[in-house]
């Protein structure tokens, strides 16, 4: 009887050590992501600094600026869960929301479920940021009657799944006298941070009534995972 309990305890022992010891190894695993997460955000945070200054007309707008780009950031990791990943629906909500411009009222947001991983949400957010600014300030949301429209999809691409994303404004007046916009920050995130982070190909057309910017990247394991219900009966 002795035998039988000494095996039981040590039975019971060994089951509360690999508890434990499952308890650790996640736990170090969240913190090994949340430390690859900071290091990402202060990356981010040199690059908006250094290229806000590069393309900055004065320090005034480049104050100005350089602040609306780090609130975004910040809104970011208050959106975030436990490792970092952030939804795509949200990022877009959330930025728009901060211009208040409402989904439902002066905004359509559709596409699946995509949870982001850190760099992608960052670069991502950084992008709508930029988006919604110029929309809000020189674009379509300028006037009463201005939308926009966000959507995206994921589609088959050479055995490759690609995220195809469109913002379209509608209901605003380019001007005549400036048609396209100088080339500053907004356009150097959209169309050489993007592809840099993210491989992506960025297309911009300014039409009469708005902007219509395109966005395609591969969506790999290091960009995001979508949902499983999302997935389209034809898909792979």
């Amino acid at each position: 009887m002795s035998d039988q309990r000494d095996v039981i305890d040590r039975l019971a022992a060994a089951e509360a050590d690999n508890t434990r010891l499952r308890r650790l190894l996640e736990e170090a695993g969240v913190t090994d992501t949340l430390r690859h997460a900071l290091r990402d955000t202060v990356a981010m945070l040199r690059t908006i600094m250094r290229r806000s200054s590069e393309t900055a007309t004065d320090v005034e707008s480049y104050a100005a600026h350089l602040e609306g780009r780090l609130d975004t950031l910040m809104r970011i990791r208050a959106r975030t869960d436990a490792f970092g990943d952030a939804d795509l629906h949200l990022l877009v909500s959330e930025e728009l929301a901060f211009h208040l411009v409402r989904e439902g009222e002066r905004a359509v947001i559709a596409g699946p479920h995509i949870r982001l991983k850190p760099k992608a949400a960052q670069v991502l957010a950084t992008a709508f940021h930029e988006l919604a600014s110029n929309a809000v300030e020189h674009g379509a949301l300028d006037q009463s009657e201005g939308h926009v429209d966000v959507t995206w999809q994921v589609e088959p691409e050479s055995g490759m799944p690609v995220v195809r994303l469109c913002w379209n404004e509608r209901g605003g007046a380019i001007d005549p006298d400036n048609p396209v916009p100088r080339r500053g920050f907004g356009r150097e995130v959209l169309e050489t941070m993007l592809a840099y982070e993210l491989e992506a190909q960025t297309s911009l057309s300014f039409e009469p009534d708005g902007l219509r910017c395109t966005i395609r990247f591969p969506f790999t394991e290091r960009v995001g995972r979508l949902g499983a219900h999302d997935w389209g009966e034809d898909w792979p």
